[in-house]
């Protein structure tokens, strides 16, 4: 008994925390060109990163044009389409 709740326990450690990790983060770091509505513009390097932000987006410190800011972001797709292969597209037509 002791056994099969041990690994009960176990195995509900491991799910919950395979759960938790989520999607990447990522940042960058440079300051700010514009601020528009929802959206930052960034300077990196030679690149100028617009990132957009939602009203569940932390943001602590004034933002405003010219100051250095670090905006933490993960990727999310909003659309995703799959392709048939060629291959297997001319199988269905003959």
């Amino acid at each position: 008994m002791k056994k099969a709740l041990i690994l009960a326990c176990m195995f509900l450690l491991v799910a919950t925390v395979a759960l938790a990790a989520g999607p990447k983060t990522y940042q960058v770091t440079g300051p700010v060109l514009d601020v528009k509505g929802d959206v930052i513009v960034v300077k990196k390097g030679s690149d100028n990163w617009e990132v957009a932000k939602s009203t569940a987006t932390k943001v602590v410190g004034d933002v405003k044009v010219g100051s250095k800011v670090t905006i933490e972001y993960t990727m999310t797709a909003t659309k995703i389409e799959a392709k048939e292969e060629k291959k297997a597209a001319e199988k269905k037509k003959k």
